[in-house]
């Protein structure tokens, strides 16, 4: 039986069952082509049309892209079908079938593909229609742009040159809009259209409607391995063998006069979430005018005043879609003398905020689970909302001093500054090189979208709430400014103009609210969001609390970064590292003084001006964690990290007394080749008990006076570096004498135990033999992945990972996302082996990977207790952890 590559609307039925599912149909038809057949099978006004399946895309390339057999053959007989459906007739100038071609992936990828619109008119068939018609206006309008989409997408020709004659005909009517423009002007700019496209591609624009079909079909399957759409799924993760669709949809005209029009709209505001229509429209024109930003655009609310009806039958049709969907949907529509069409839907991008609101809102209403809402809601969407916002009070300063370059549309929300660039490619480039850069542009096109992506900020002259720019910019969370009609860009000598007279040349500051539309002269400073006021996120985080079984712990070295953790929903500190505490201001003195002393008696009288500090510092952790479990690394660093300033300042003097002529010595004495690898953790520990002893006693004598004041604290004692169970045997008895001794000095008793960092792989190789001496085991997966791949974490970043992840020798940084079929191989080797040693061994991971939602899931899966992360990253691992727990169970994110 011969493949069937070409679905009719009609048959949506047929290829669910060969599909096998719902979502198994998305697959084969792609996201367009699917919701198009399902809103005509739930009765929603869709044009008819047929899918040509993303099997046939991937087999055309597949195929040294040539089609498939068979598929040329059934689009034939599909477009036959649509004559009959439809009383019309492809190429026939008394009753036209002109049709659209459009692409289709399971996932959505707003301005990635390409779209021909008007295919079928030809000079002959563009007369017929205007005797059918009596509008040439419209006529011409509509072939124009088939001949100026076929060129550009189809054959590659420059579109500025076709933008270009539409700009002097605007000059030449002396009108601002096309619109304005008459039939004569338009037959005009139609054949000049056919001029440049000869002129480009040595033929003439095709005759034959036939020919139009699957050159564009061609174009369609093209356009998945453009270079736009191949950043685009990079930056999404969408999966680059997926194929798209191509949907041939028989063409309904908003462009036939005043009451006809197109827009592009959502349930739902993608920026804020709120339960209301969002999207803009035009009457008398196509759908790329809308979409593409060429256009300033009308807020959808307006319909209502312009087509009552037709606004009521749209309302209508969204609560439909929602309903059916269960899912804020993104549609475009046209109205074609007063009758609505619908042209796609599909679920909306949408902004951090949005997402969050939009989650808990529908579980709230009863169209979603708790459980759906959670897996709903991305954990860099959670990361995102807690991004800085502009200082308020600054802002209003940059404003009120009249530095206010414009306000406009708030497509995309958040702070950004950056210096101004007019190009993607060297918005590109200037942000390789580590420069802050907001990208000014008339409007975006997909081509731009790896200078969007690269920008800090968007801002844009023209276009609307659902143009280019704000859907691609509220995808990927950059702030984002468009229709800002009151600058004026010139792209020649690079510098755009604000309606105050201020001139802003490339190179230079500016800052950008695309919460409220507005963009400022310099740089505004930025603040964090308050966790407690965002109480959708907080509710949400709730929910996800009742279905995760990991811990979330925190790394803190100070009280207020516990506070502040536990305001995220820290359930512990999962690190302390004491070292930082030694670098501030007052105490690095007495710290080099402790090094630098020439014996034991001489450092330990350092030792005790320091412990007052230590113990101090560990009072103020464990009254903010009353009750929750403290983990406390002893030193872990080189002794040399803390001596540099004072060995810069002792190189830079001429005059040296003896005294510092020693101590210079010393310090030159401490250097090693490679210090990571060197005295440090548990080595300086043996080599130099007193340090991690007046630690141990502080923490202890801490623990005890906070337990005399009513407070619960739970030390635990983490040994870093470990490598040979040997070091635990001679460090650690010593240690368990000082917390004895101290208790019994107190009058106190305080629950605590000893532990250590798995960070050599000869530990976690070994895990069983250590764990018959450590407590608890933490994963120190910076230092496991630098040991296990051989790499410098402090080099590396910035020399070849870079190159490693272009040509996909590594997918990611293993430093940012951990390493789990190499570093996670050890952690499971480690946890297997503690476990058989200790049963009751507590498992955690400290380190930025505690907030990484990839490594938070494969902590769930290997069976970890917790994970620890930065205050900040809490809330995306609380998320992460519920998610996977519910992906686990089999749990769908999925409304229909």
């Amino acid at each position: 039986m011969s493949t069937k590559w070409v679905y009719l609307y009609s048959e949506v039925e047929e290829a669910e069952k060969h599909a096998g599912s719902w979502e198994g149909v998305r697959s084969l038809l792609g996201g367009k082509g699917a919701n198009l057949a399902d809103m005509s099978r739930i009765g929603v006004p869709v044009p008819p049309g047929f899918t040509v399946t993303t099997e046939a895309c991937n087999a055309y390339s597949a195929g040294g892209h040539e089609f498939p057999e068979g598929l040329w053959d059934q689009e034939l007989a599909a477009l036959k079908a649509l004559e009959e459906q439809t009383g019309k007739k492809f190429g026939d100038t008394e009753r036209p079938l002109l049709v659209s071609c459009r692409s289709g992936a399971k996932f959505s990828m707003p301005g990635m593909m390409d779209t021909v619109l008007n295919i079928g008119l030809n000079d002959a068939v563009a007369e017929g229609m205007v005797k059918l018609t009596g509008d040439p206006r419209f006529v011409y309008d509509s072939y124009r742009r088939l001949v100026q989409m076929f060129g550009s997408v189809v054959m590659g020709v420059d579109d500025d040159l076709f933008e270009e004659v539409l700009a002097d005909a605007r000059d030449n009517a002396d009108v601002k809009t096309d619109a304005e423009l008459n039939a004569e002007q338009w037959k005009e700019v139609t054949q000049q259209f056919q001029q440049i496209f000869k002129q480009e591609t040595e033929i003439d624009f095709p005759q034959d409607p036939v020919e139009q079909i699957k050159l564009a079909t061609q174009a369609v399957f093209n356009s998945w391995d453009a270079k736009r759409a191949y950043d685009y799924r990079n930056a999404a993760g969408i999966p680059h063998d997926l194929g798209t669709g191509v949907n041939m949809v028989t063409m309904v005209f908003g462009n036939m006069g005043d009451n006809s029009g197109t827009g592009v709209a959502f349930t739902r505001d993608p920026s804020t979430g709120e339960n209301i229509l969002y999207g803009d429209y035009l009457m008398n024109a196509q759908g790329e005018d809308v979409v593409a930003g060429i256009r300033n655009t009308e807020h959808i609310s307006k319909l209502k005043e312009d087509m009552p009806d037709v606004y009521q039958e749209f309302v209508d049709i969204c609560n439909k879609l929602e309903g059916h969907y269960h899912e804020m949907q993104d549609m475009e529509f046209t109205i074609e003398q007063g009758k609505l069409w619908m042209l796609q839907t599909r679920d909306g991008k949408r902004t951090a905020k949005s997402a969050i609101k939009v989650a808990v809102d529908m579980a709230n209403e009863g169209l979603i689970s708790k459980e759906q809402a959670v897996l709903r809601v991305a954990p860099e969407q959670v990361d995102t909302l807690l991004h800085p916002q502009f200082d308020i009070e600054a802002k209003n300063t940059a404003s009120g001093e009249g530095n206010r370059l414009t306000k406009a549309v708030n497509a995309s929300p958040g702070a950004a500054v950056g210096m101004v660039v007019f190009d993607a490619d060297l918005a590109k480039e200037w942000a390789d090189e580590g420069k802050d850069v907001i990208m000014v542009r008339p409007f975006t096109r997909p081509d731009d979208v790896h200078g969007m992506l690269a920008a800090r900020g968007i801002l844009t002259s023209e276009g609307g709430a659902t143009s280019h720019a704000a859907v691609v910019a509220r995808q990927f969370g950059v702030p984002c400014v468009v229709g800002a009609s009151d600058i004026k860009i010139d792209q020649k000598n690079r510098q755009f103009t604000a309606s105050n007279g201020i001139v802003i040349k490339e190179g230079e500051y500016i800052s950008v609210d695309g919460g409220t539309g507005e963009a400022f002269v310099g740089k505004i400073p930025a603040v964090t969001p308050e966790f407690g006021k965002e109480v959708d996120l907080i509710t949400l985080l709730s929910w996800a609390d009742e279905f995760r079984k990991l811990e979330v712990w925190t790394n803190a070295d100070y009280p207020d970064d516990a506070k502040r953790a536990l305001d995220f929903g820290a359930q512990g500190i999962g690190l302390t590292r004491t070292e930082h505490m030694f670098f501030e201001e007052e105490r690095l003195p007495i710290v080099q003084q402790m090094i630098l002393a020439k014996d034991e008696a001489d450092r330990e009288q350092y030792l005790n001006q320091l412990l007052p500090f230590q113990r101090s510092d560990f009072e103020g952790i464990f009254t903010a964690m009353d009750g929750l479990p403290v983990t406390i690394r002893l030193i872990d660093p080189p002794l040399h990290e803390f001596l540099e300033g004072l060995e810069e300042v002792l190189e830079a003097k001429t005059d040296r007394t003896d005294d510092e002529e020693d101590k210079l010595h010393t310090i030159h004495s401490m250097h090693e080749s490679n210090p990571m690898m060197g005295l440090r953790g548990v080595r300086l520990s043996v080599m130099m008990p007193g340090i991690v002893k007046m630690q141990v006693g502080a923490i202890m004598q801490a623990a005890c006076n906070v337990k005399k004041n009513g407070v619960n604290p739970k030390p635990k004692i983490m040994i870093p570096l470990v490598g040979h169970v040997n070091e635990l045997k001679v460090i650690q008895p010593q240690l368990e004498s000082i917390a004895k001794t101290v208790m019994e000095e107190k009058g106190v008793e305080v629950y605590y135990q000893f532990g250590t960092m798995i960070e050599i792989p000869r530990a976690a190789l070994t895990a069983d033999k250590v764990a018959e001496v450590a407590e608890f085991f933490s994963f120190g997966t910076n230092d496991l992945t630098q040991f296990c791949f051989g790499y410098s974490r402090d080099d590396v970043e910035g020399s070849f990972i870079p190159k490693y992840i272009e040509d996909e020798i590594l997918p990611v940084s293993p430093f940012q996302s951990l390493d789990q079929n190499g570093v996670g191989e050890l952690m499971k080797i480690a946890i297997a082996k503690g476990k058989s040693s200790r049963p009751d061994l507590e498992v955690g991971l400290c380190g930025e990977h505690g907030g990484d939602p990839s490594s938070v899931a494969f902590c769930h899966k290997i069976g970890q207790d917790y994970v620890s992360c930065s205050p900040f990253r809490v809330p995306i691992a609380r998320l992460a952890a519920a998610q996977v727990a519910l992906e686990e169970k089999g749990v769908s994110a999925k409304g229909r």
